[in-house]
């Protein structure tokens, strides 16, 4: 059985961070790569994803065609054709994990127990600055949710360390919020490291929700975490993706 990672913050919530531990896939995806999206056989990944369901005693794990934006959709079961386009996803059915992939972008994993309201969002940095977690805070107070009890747990992610980026994301960013210039630190020549968990961090808080983050570096452990970047510099065809998923307590 899969052993994900979990935060203290939702300790009342079935939930986890789970690492690339506990799979069936092999070769550059090996382990539990939860992603129909890659290129791992389609038997294997369905068999990561049923573990996971297990894992989180869910009798469904449903999951979105995530397109870096800021759309939230209401899960009330199982899709009943193709997965919905979209990087958030709230419910208040039992039964139901939700689950978001990534590879060094940000898994937020977020709950209202009192309302029995989950939700959870994939955050790389054009869905943070867009607007994806306040955009699912909002659909969780739709839901019912108390905005002040909402807690959010943030996942392993690339961490500043490891993420280099060029001027023009830096300009894009400070162009939006002079105050982000605070997530950047100097890198190689014109480069900058961007810091996507203190990012993701402060825009949950200024959404009024206590959050933090796990501490885990997806780059940094080839162990324990697939990462895009990471295959990207190592030459490889395609990267395999974790999944962080949550559900209702029963």
């Amino acid at each position: 059985m899969p052993e994900p990672i979990r935060s203290p913050l939702l300790r009342e919530v079935p939930h986890g961070f789970f690492t690339r531990e506990g799979g069936v896939s092999g070769g550059i995806h090996a382990g539990l790569n939860a992603g129909p999206g890659s290129r791992d056989d389609p038997a294997a990944v369905a068999e990561n994803r049923r573990r996971v369901a297990e894992a989180m005693a869910a009798g469904h794990l449903v999951s979105v065609a995530q397109v870096h934006g800021d759309t939230v959709v209401r899960v009330r079961g199982p899709w009943e054709d193709a997965r919905p386009q979209a990087d958030a996803m709230v419910t208040t059915e039992a039964g139901i994990a939700l689950g978001v992939l990534t590879a060094d972008c940000a898994p937020v994993l977020l709950a209202e127990t009192r309302a029995g309201v989950v939700g959870a969002a994939h955050a790389g940095w054009k869905g943070a600055l867009a607007g994806v977690l306040e955009a699912v805070v909002e659909a969780m107070v739709a839901e019912g949710a108390q905005r002040g009890r909402i807690r959010a747990a943030v996942g392993p992610l690339i961490s500043q360390a490891a993420y280099e980026v060029g001027p023009d994301l830096v300009e894009r960013f400070v162009d939006d919020d002079p105050e982000t210039a605070r997530f950047f630190a100097g890198g190689q020549g014109d480069r900058a490291q961007f810091d996507l968990a203190g990012y993701v961090l402060w825009r949950l808080r200024g959404a009024g929700v206590e959050a933090e983050w796990t501490g885990h570096c997806t780059y940094a452990d080839a162990r324990r975490f697939f990462s895009h970047r990471r295959a990207c510099h190592a030459g490889e065809p395609d990267y395999g993706r974790l999944v962080a998923a949550i559900r209702v307590p029963s």
